[in-house]
């Protein structure tokens, strides 16, 4: 089976790619030149006319003209055929030779004079998830992780918070990337024994393992809708308290480039007086939070309320004063 799947790929591949060596077709397949070249002794004597030109430059290649119509995609393949114009998120997930295999087959069911063009979209735009200045996370795990999403299989797992480690047997149901991060969303028994969502981040897993049995996803469980219901619910309890403050120009300016919750209230900014400066409703965690947040904006900021605000604003700025 693994042979035959082989074969085909090597055709769709020297269907795509006019010519190839066998040592570029040994390397692709991770087999021995030798077994690429008993793989073209098959293909040729199963009628399939492959022939060889040798010396500087040569490889295999087809008659011209030769199309193939053996496409059809495995199961694999096809659970990664909406990866195939991700390759660099079909690798972390483990199907990066699946979603290649995929786009290849595709493309070999096109008509020739649509195949040169097929790939442009992919030469020309390019996906890069990873925030500035960070490295992507290690997750060792992703793979199987997925893996198990698909099949709808139970995992036990270990996962450790800012609380510490705990075990959990919970039904994955789905995977999310965001902002270079990965997180999976389960179904499991929280603290208090009831069922119910949770969302891990996959690279706080310390151990991990499928179990044999399977589960049955939840009636009308759409997985984009609940990640933008939970991450408003997140955001909106992130931070619970209001400012307000005057804002000059600069500081509006500073503020919305501190994040996208910034930006918001900037936008919502309304006159005030004297002339120049802005009035802002600045949501904010806590109280020693909100105050770095302001002192961050140098003097382009005046708190009016609240007094706890006000008030541990002052006691940084005593505090840096006294130190210099």
């Amino acid at each position: 089976m693994m042979r035959a799947s082989r074969l085909l790929s090597i055709l769709i591949l020297l269907q795509l790619r006019t010519r190839l060596t066998a040592e570029a077709l040994a390397e692709e397949f991770n087999v021995s030149v030798r077994t690429i070249y008993r793989d073209m002794d098959e293909l040729s004597a199963s009628g399939v006319p492959v022939f060889a030109d040798r010396g500087p430059g040569g490889g295999f290649q087809l008659v011209e003209g030769y199309r193939t119509k053996l496409t059809g995609l495995a199961r694999d393949e096809a659970d990664a055929v909406l990866m195939i114009g991700l390759p660099k998120l079909a690798h972390d997930l483990g199907m990066g030779q699946a979603a290649s295999r995929a786009r290849n087959k595709l493309l070999a069911a096109l008509p020739q004079e649509m195949t040169t063009g097929a790939g442009r979209l992919g030469s020309r735009f390019h996906l890069d998830p990873v925030d500035w200045y960070r490295e992507a996370e290690g997750t060792p795990f992703l793979p199987a992780l997925a893996e198990a999403v698909l099949d709808d299989r139970s995992v036990q797992l270990t996962y450790e918070s800012w609380t510490g480690l705990r075990e959990w047997r919970v039904a994955p149901l789905g995977l999310v990337l965001k902002s270079g991060t990965w997180y999976v969303v389960v179904r499991g028994k929280g603290r208090s024994g009831d069922e119910r969502l949770m969302t891990f981040r996959v690279a706080n897993i310390r151990s991990f393992n499928v179990r044999d049995e399977t589960f049955t996803r939840p009636k009308n469980f759409d997985l984009a809708r609940h990640w933008a219901a939970s991450m408003a619910e997140f955001e909106a309890s992130l931070r619970p308290h209001r400012a307000e403050v005057l804002l000059t120009e600069a500081g509006c300016k500073r503020l919305a480039e501190a994040g996208a919750f910034g930006a918001a209230a900037v936008r919502a900014r309304e006159p005030a007086k004297p002339v120049g400066w802005f009035s802002v409703s600045l949501p904010f965690e806590n109280t020693e939070q909100g105050a770095r947040l302001l002192l961050g904006l140098g003097p382009e900021f005046k708190v009016i309320g609240p007094s706890a605000l006000k008030a541990a604003v002052r006691a940084f700025c005593a505090a840096v004063r006294a130190r210099h």
